[in-house]
Formats: C-alpha cells, structure tokens, sequence
C-alpha cells in the first residue's frame, strides 16, 4: 500500500468517525485513571486517552515535540498470565485529529509520513542503542487487553538497557508486589520522565531521551499491618530512576558495588514530596503529582 493510499484510508476512518469522541487533546473520557479524577498539575502536553479494542486502557500526557511521553497514568492491577507478544501500536489521532481513537499497529508496508511526523514510529528505536522503555508497564495489569495497549510508543521512551533491564524492571516488580499485597483499594500509579537541563541526547534527531524517569502510586486504602520496611510505601510511594550513567549524583547516587551492566542506572526511593521538589526544580514550576498528596480514607 503507497503512503497516498494509506493517507486516503487514515482520512476515511476521520470522515467514519466524526462523531467519535476525540481521544487526543482532552482528559475527560479517561479521567477515572487518576485519584480523585485529578491528573497532575504543572506539566504542559497533548493529553491521550489510550483506546484501545474500544475500551479506555490508560492516560498519557504526550509531548509532540519530543515524540515522547512526559508521564502516563493509570489503575494498577494484580497481573495474571504471561506478559504479552510485543506488538507496537500508534495513536492515529495525532495524525489525523479526526481519526478512530483506537491505537492502531504499525503494519509492514512503509508508515504514513503523518504518522512519521507526528510520533515516533518502530523505525526510530530499530538499530539504536535505546530500549523501548514502558511508562506504564505490561506487567502492572490483569487482562491480557490492557497489558496489550501497553504496547503504543506513545507510551514508551528511550531508555537505557541497563536501566529497563536492570534496576528500574526491579523497582516495577516490587511495586507489583506491595500493591498486590498490601494495598486494599484502587491503586493509581504515575510514571514519567524528568529531561535534561539542556539539550540532552535524541535518537535519530527525532525522539527525546530523558535523563531520568520517575514513578509514583496513590493507595488511599490499604492494610495497615505493614512490615516495617513499607511504613514509607503507604499511602504513597515515589521513586527516582537514572537514565544516564554521566549524570550527577545529586538526585540519585550510584551504587559503585552494582554489576557493571546495571551500573549508574540505579533507582532511588523517596517522599513524593521529595519527586515533586526535583520535578519543580528541574521543569521550573510546581508539579503536583496527586490530589492533595493522595490523602488517606476515612
């Protein structure tokens, strides 16, 4: 298929769907995925509601011209099955503002060049040395359809290997476990990236690599018969990751007795509101991740 007719066919699922809400440009449709219907406050973006088999999966603050996310935020839940077969999707409608809201997969014949213009697309990250890093993980979900709208690159960036694979896939695994363990309500979690102070690295000159990426979850409700090293992890829990084996070690410090792979990408605990002071410092505003710091039940 010639990028003419896949533009053609684009503009026919806009012309189909006009009446469709519009899942790019608003939180509305998707709100449900932040704590108290509140999504995080300072960050300038392109909201998405990811769609995905006609169902809201999550929600991604989307930065056009990094062609990357700046956070995404969704409801954890208890994982079952095995992780799934990684295929990647795109958001339709930042290409074609009128186009079905469903994330769509790449297929094999050459991407649309609106597609290519508007995000990144499979090719950027094919024979770089960049992961496709997960905001919001697979491995956070139960039903094999939410953990496969995980797989859109509008929810990925460049991550280091040594950090996806190493400690910041531990960090995802103990937070799989606390929560399935100990938090007794809805869980929402927020993972994002903090970018460099100046121009930092891009792959391709087209996506933006982040310096550090961060997560943090809101359990309002949860056991209170804790062990004592998750007093701190309750109601909140926020968290740190290196992207960068150079950076300073003024928010993260490097653990020099890591292996050699893993080696500078280590992942820091702390506060949230410890996050939101190194989000404020380094984006020059007040970034406040939940409501009213994610405020307990009553």
């Amino acid at each position: 298929m010639s990028h003419l007719q896949t533009s053609l066919l684009l503009l026919v699922f806009a012309a189909a769907c006009s009446l469709c809400a519009a899942d790019v440009g608003d939180f509305t449709p998707c709100l449900h995925f932040f704590y108290r219907s509140w999504p995080p406050k300072g960050l300038e973006g392109t909201p998405i509601c990811q769609r995905y088999n006609n169902s809201y999966r999550f929600a991604t603050l989307y930065s056009r011209p990094r062609r990357s996310p700046w956070f995404s935020g969704y409801l954890y839940t208890v994982p079952t099955g095995k992780r799934p077969k990684a295929s990647w999707k795109y958001e339709p409608q930042l290409a074609y503002p009128g186009a079905d809201g469903n994330m769509a997969p790449f297929l094999p014949q050459p991407v649309d060049l609106n597609v290519v213009e508007s995000q990144a697309v499979e090719l950027d990250y094919i024979n770089s040395t960049f992961s496709r890093g997960h905001l919001n993980p697979s491995l956070h979900h139960q039903t094999h359809a939410c953990r496969s709208a995980t797989f859109t690159l509008t929810n990925v960036v460049p991550q280091r290997i040594g950090s996806n694979d190493g400690p910041w896939e531990i960090l995802e695994q103990t937070v799989n476990m606390t929560l399935s363990a100990y938090c007794l309500g809805e869980a929402y979690v927020v993972t994002g990236i903090i970018p460099y102070r100046g121009k930092g690295p891009w792959i391709k000159n087209r996506v933006a690599v982040p310096e550090y990426m961060w997560s943090a979850y809101c359990c309002p409700s949860y056991n209170h018969s804790l062990p004592e090293e998750l007093r701190d992890s309750f109601p909140t829990f926020a968290a740190v990751g290196r992207n960068d084996q150079n950076s300073t070690e003024e928010i993260v410090p490097i653990d020099k007795t890591a292996k050699k792979q893993f080696r500078g990408y280590d992942v820091r605990q702390m506060p949230l509101k410890t996050l939101e002071m190194y989000l404020k410092d380094r984006f020059n505003t007040v970034i406040s991740v939940f409501y009213e710091q994610c405020a307990e039940s009553n």
